[in-house]
């Protein structure tokens, strides 16, 4: 591992990651990446440790010898809103990388206090942590803030509607247009941006070395969770989720708004390649916005719903249903102050140009890859929670 270098030809110094967020769906790709590829410490930090308790050892805090990366994660279980151990993990590290967020659309509505302090408020001392002691930042934002195409609100039949400068989304040109006020989807994005813009003037101000990472739907194994299984059973995961669930419990995939909305799709192991990249080479990577998706992945919702039902038949081998997909109001499925963005294409160019990163899995083989991950790991479960019977009374 000593003789990696850097997109410069300079050697790669082994470096301590304060990752915060680490047991989530990101997270756990990414530990994975950093202990088998890398010489890298990780201080992992989180509420939860199940998607990485496979990286650590049977105390759950990687300290044993069972891995050839023994002792280069531990796990620190702590809730960054109230852990004062949180400025120390920071003060310990080379780099801190925050995951920490509610990204859950369903809760953006349901619960936008919750989210605006989660993207915002939670993430406010992780900045100026970074910022006061000197430490560089990988903050991970969304492809939200955009929110709606300037094409969106052009006429239906409007020819420019067709031009790409009226829909692809660039990080140092195109505007952030969110809905009204009183459409609480927004809190998230809203939320993220604000955190962004600060950042940015922290940098611009006090010489924080940052770098914002703009996720465009990144999907792949261990994303959210199955409602019921390893979740709530009322939640209500992001969309590859809830149709997973659909497809594995037998029932007909819900289209919010007849799956109009179109959106480009990206596989976490493609991501988590840009990742380190980003953490690899903090001379490009610095002071920098990245969009990270793949512009080649673009489908409706609908034709997502219709990819997903053929690559699990495959996958499962069970029969087709007579309905697959059944259409829902997003006010049914989301509750009231649901609003969305139309279309989320990321324009490349920057990402590109300062890392040399291009997305390589297609649509069909990142969904066959999770579709075959999530059938292996939830197929028993769900029968034997569906075969149990109901209690009466």
């Amino acid at each position: 591992m000593s003789s990696r270098v850097d997109l410069d030809g300079n050697p790669i110094k082994a470096m301590t990651i304060c990752m915060i967020g680490a047991g989530g769906f990101i997270g756990s790709h990414l530990c994975e990446k950093l202990m088998m590829e890398t010489p890298h410490t990780v201080l992992a930090l989180d509420v939860y440790n199940d998607k990485i308790r496979h990286l650590l050892d049977a105390d759950g805090d990687g300290s044993s010898n069972r891995h050839p990366w023994s002792g280069r994660i531990q796990f620190h279980r702590l809730n960054i809103k109230h852990d004062s151990r949180l400025e120390g993990l920071i003060k310990m590290s080379d780099l801190t990388i925050n995951l920490a967020a509610i990204c859950t659309p369903a809760d953006y509505n349901t619960r936008p206090l919750d989210t605006i302090h989660s993207n915002f408020i939670d993430a406010l001392p992780v900045v100026r942590y970074c910022s006061e002691n000197g430490k560089r930042l990988i903050h991970f934002s969304t492809c939200e803030v955009y929110g709606k195409t300037i094409g969106s609100f052009l006429p239906k039949d409007h020819p420019l509607r067709q031009d790409p400068q009226f829909y692809v989304l660039k990080e140092d040109a195109s505007p952030c247009i969110f809905g009204p006020i009183e459409k609480q989807r927004w809190s998230y994005a809203c939320a993220k941006q604000l955190i962004e813009r600060l950042i940015y003037a922290e940098s611009a101000e006090n010489g924080l070395e940052f770098t914002i990472v703009r996720p465009f739907n990144w999907i792949g194994p261990r994303m959210d969770f199955i409602p019921g299984i390893d979740g709530p059973s009322e939640g209500v995961p992001r969309v590859l989720a809830c149709f997973s669930n659909n497809l594995l419990r037998g029932e007909p995939l819900k289209l919010v708004d007849g799956g109009q909305s179109q959106r480009t799709f990206l596989y976490i192991k493609d991501a988590i390649e840009a990742i380190l990249l980003m953490i690899e080479n903090p001379a490009r990577a610095n002071n920098q916005i990245f969009n990270v998706g793949n512009p080649n992945n673009e489908v409706t919702v609908k034709q997502l719903a219709e990819m997903m039902t053929e690559v699990y038949l495959k996958v499962s081998g069970e029969p087709a249903l007579d309905v697959p997909t059944v259409d829902v109001s997003s006010k049914e499925f989301y509750g009231e102050g649901y609003d969305d963005s139309d279309k989320r294409i990321p324009d490349m160019t920057i990402i590109n140009k300062q890392l040399g990163w291009n997305p390589k899995t297609s649509l069909w083989d990142l969904l066959e890859s999770t579709l075959t991950y999530q059938h292996r790991t939830y197929a028993d479960a769900i029968k034997r929670s569906i075969s149990k019977p109901i209690a009466s009374g």
